[in-house]
Order: structure tokens, then sequence, then C-alpha cells
């Protein structure tokens, strides 16, 4: 039966009453002292409690006295209803002083090339390479003629690899050099280095983009950092745990310790695999480290235009593109590296939102628009939603070519599903920034091919020359939860069109 707390105090002072209620004497009888001698026991107790609280929270006081001094320079300030300043910890992931912060003179660039493809596939690097701001090396099978004009990184000669057994009938030995670049950035014995950077000689990186990535990570701990290949049926063969080099990888700087001290002994274990990238997972998973995947970093396995999947960018900072001498030029009617050089006109402006998708809509003539900021703009004949518009179209084919769309690692969406809804493409041409109002202006020029043939009684964005895109720049994009920023239509004429991109506002969303 319960008993609450009258029934208990009842049950305790009623014996020492009379029975007409008056209180009786005590004596000095063993049953009548009993409750006196709880009466006391009681009273020891709470004191002690009391007592041993104060000097509890008396230790506690001067503990978080120390740490606020102590820890200062990791807390932010908001404002409390007192209007008295308080520390708000920061998230594990928000690094506030420059002091900790990862800088481009913390990364080691670690790249593979060959001396056959070296006088070509230089110009890559140029577009990225920043030689005052970067460190690293060009790793080389043979020499070759070099320049110190020219704005590229160091080059060295591989080490001898012949000692290391290679049975793959369909690679080549080269893969076992490659694959010990990191190795041997490493003894190079480069100062305050955190990353090691690993890629190709024809991917492009867009440092930026780069270090905001690793600044989400501690390099203190070990971490392998990459993506996967776009085709569905190479990461069956080799690996969904795998980065992929051409696209670029980062290791820590511990890591990559760890891995110098068994990389030779991990490689004689894996005769029979196929290239470097493999060969570096393997012995990624010997010292138990699984790929970290970030989906800006590009190996792009497939041939033809690269068109659907930039223009349909996932919510992520671009951080590199590959196989370029594979795909055609990214902007019709000039070279690969014409094309490239003028993406870093935008990248230079608002490296965050390079090839960042945004989805609006021209309600008065029933258009869809996608705007791929620095790259291009697409306009559909009716509304389609953004859960389409946001897979990459199929203007591309597999790497293994006899494969169907059923074979990326994504999803994808027909070039046109109604011959009406084929897109109207607009390039970017030139972009600046206007200091007088804080933004970047970029212009997109129509793509004139040919179109068919359409029914549909509305306007004709054929009409419509050119589009003008308003865009403040935003480096702290990516300090922020991943989100498409939002368009609006500011004006739209019959051969002009002047849209704002930026971050959404509140309650602001894609619908018509």
């Amino acid at each position: 039966m319960k008993v609450n707390q009258k029934d208990s105090e009842k049950l305790i002072w009623d014996p020492m009453r009379s029975p007409s209620g008056t209180t009786l004497s005590v004596t000095t009888s063993p049953n009548r002292a009993l409750p006196k001698l709880m009466v006391w026991l009681i009273l020891f107790v709470s004191a002690t409690y009391v007592v041993y609280t104060l000097k509890l929270v008396s230790s506690s006081h001067s503990c978080d006295n120390d740490d606020i001094f102590n820890h200062n320079h990791n807390h932010l300030s908001f404002r409390s209803s007192s209007n008295k300043t308080e520390p708000l910890p920061l998230l594990h992931n928000q690094i506030d002083d420059s002091f900790n912060r990862t800088e481009l003179k913390h990364i080691a660039f670690g790249i593979a090339a060959s001396a056959k493809l070296w006088e070509k596939r230089k110009n890559y690097i140029k577009l990225w390479w920043k030689p005052k701001e970067m460190r690293g090396v060009v790793w080389l099978d043979s020499p070759v003629k070099t320049s110190t004009d020219e704005s590229l990184p160091p080059v060295r000669i591989s080490g001898d690899t012949s000692k290391f057994a290679y049975k793959n009938r369909q690679g080549h030995r080269s893969a076992i050099r490659i694959s010990r670049i990191v190795s041997e950035t490493l003894r190079l014995g480069m100062e305050n280095v955190r990353w090691f950077v690993m890629g190709d000689d024809d991917t492009v990186f867009v440092t930026d983009n780069l270090v905001r990535v690793l600044n989400k990570y501690d390099h203190n701990q070990y971490y392998y950092i990459g993506s996967l290949s776009e085709s569905h049926l190479q990461n069956i063969y080799f690996s969904y745990g795998m980065a992929y080099g051409g696209g670029g990888f980062a290791i820590s700087y511990p890591l990559a310790k760890a891995l110098h001290k068994m990389q030779d002994r991990c490689i004689q274990r894996y005769p029979g695999l196929y290239g470097s990238d493999d060969r570096m997972q393997a012995c990624m998973a010997e010292l138990g480290v699984p790929l970290t995947k970030e989906l800006g970093f590009h190996q792009y396995d497939v041939y033809g235009n690269l068109f659907g999947l930039l223009a349909a960018h996932p919510v992520s900072p671009l951080v590199s593109l590959h196989h370029l001498d594979v795909v055609e030029p990214i902007f019709p009617n000039v070279t690969r590296v014409e094309a490239l050089k003028r993406l870093t006109i935008p990248m230079k402006l608002d490296s965050a939102g390079l090839i960042q998708q945004s989805i609006c809509y021209e309600k008065t003539k029933s258009w869809t628009i996608s705007i791929s900021w620095g790259f291009a703009i697409q306009i559909f004949r009716g509304v389609l939603s953004p859960r389409e518009i946001e897979m990459p179209s199929r203007t591309f084919l597999n790497w293994y070519k006899r494969a169907d769309y059923t074979a990326y690692a994504f999803n994808t969406r027909p070039v046109a599903r109604n011959p009406c809804q084929k897109a109207f493409v607009y390039y970017m041409t030139k972009a600046r920034f206007d200091s007088l109002k804080n933004r970047t202006v970029s212009e997109y020029v129509q793509h004139r091919v040919p179109h068919p043939v359409c029914r549909w009684k509305m306007p004709n964005p054929a009409e419509l020359e050119r589009v003008e895109v308003l865009k403040k720049p935003d480096p702290h994009l990516w300090d922020r939860s991943p989100r498409r920023n939002c368009c609006r239509v500011l004006e739209s004429k019959r051969k002009s069109m002047v849209v704002d991109v930026g971050v959404c506002g509140e309650n602001e969303i894609s619908e018509v």
C-alpha cells in the first residue's frame, strides 16, 4: 500500500500524542526514546548533506571560471535578455580564429604526370596553380624540359619501383609509381603541412573550394577524403569505398605518416590490382580508414558533353574537374584550355557559388529557368518540377560505351521528354564585379542550335537573346547548411531578361 508524506509523518508523530490529542511527555522508557533518536539522526544526515552540497557547488564554480579564462577563444557571443554577453560554444566543425584555419599554405600537392603527355597537359595545371601561395611537386616517369618562366610546380622523377611485382594483364605498372606519390611527397620534409592532395596532370582544382572542404575536418585525425566514379560499373569493379585519384583526394598529415610506414609492404601484398587508386584504398583498408565522400571531387568517367553534369551540379562546392582531354570543351566553339580559362573568370569573383544551380519560373510566360551560375542557363517551355531539373540530363555517355543510363551511380533524365521541352541554352560569355552595388554581373548568350517544331501556344524562348544575372558574392555559402540558392526574374523583355540569384528568403521556395 502506498504511504504519502503526510501519512508517513502521521505514523511517526501520532504515537507521541495521547488519545485526547495532547502531547505525551517523554520518559526514559526505551520505547519512547526511539522517536527522539530518529529526529537527531535525521538532523545529522541533513546537515551533512547541506555541507557536502555547498562544497561541491563552490568547487564547480571555480572550475567553470578557469574554463572560461582558459578557453575564451573557442566561444561565440550572443545577446541574452539581460543584455549581457554570454559565451556560446562553437560547433566542432566551426573554427573561429585564423590560427586554426587551414589555408593553401598548409596543403602539399602531389601531381601524377607522364613525360609523354607533359607538354600538352601542363597547360591544365597552369590554370589553377598559384606559385607564390602553393606547395607541391609534379612526379614524372622520366625527365622533361622545364622553364623557370612557367607558372608550374617543381618537377621530380618518381623513385624506382622495379622491386614491386605487378601481375594485372590489363593495366600498366606505372600504377605502382603513382600510388606512392603521397609517400614520396611526405619524404620531402615540407614544414607545416596539414593535408596531402593527390591529382593528375589533367585535373583542374578550384583551390578556394578545396580549402573550404578541408576546413570541415580535423587535420590531426586520420582522414581519406575524395569521391567515386560517375560510372556504377567502375565502382563495382574497383570499390564504392575508393577515392578516384583523377578527381583528386586528400589525406591528412597523420594518416600520410602512417601510410608511409607501411605502404611498401602493403603494395607487395596486392600485385594483381589494376591501378594506383585501388592500391591506395587497399592500404587504407589495412589501416582501417574509410573514405569520407565529398561530392565536389569529380572523376568524370564519361565521354561526350559534360553539360548535363555541370548544369545540375550537386549542392556541394565544386572542387575538381578531370578527364578534360576525353570530354568536349565545356564552352562551345573554343578549345578545352580556352573554355576552362573562361570558367576562371567567375571562379575569381565568387568561387563558392561557381556552377551552383538555382531554379525559378517566369510565370507570365510559363517558362522554367535553371541557372548554373558562372556556366550556363537553361530555359524550358512549360513548368518542370525542381525534382526533375536537379537531375543531370544525359548529354554524356558512360565510360563503358555499351552500358545504358542505368549504369550511372546517380539519377539522370533524358535531354527532353517532349520535343517542345528541349532546353534553350545560354552560355556565360563575360562576368564582372560591380563595386558600387557589391555584386557580380554575368551575361549569358543563347547558343543557337536547331530546335524541333513546337505548336504550344506560349512565348517562344528562341526570341530571347541574352540573360543578365545579378549575384552578390557569398564566400560563406558553405559555412551554412547545404541549400540551393534561389533566383528571381526581375525583368523579362522579348529579347532580354534580368535575374537575381542569392540566398533564399524566409518562406521562399521554387514554385509557380
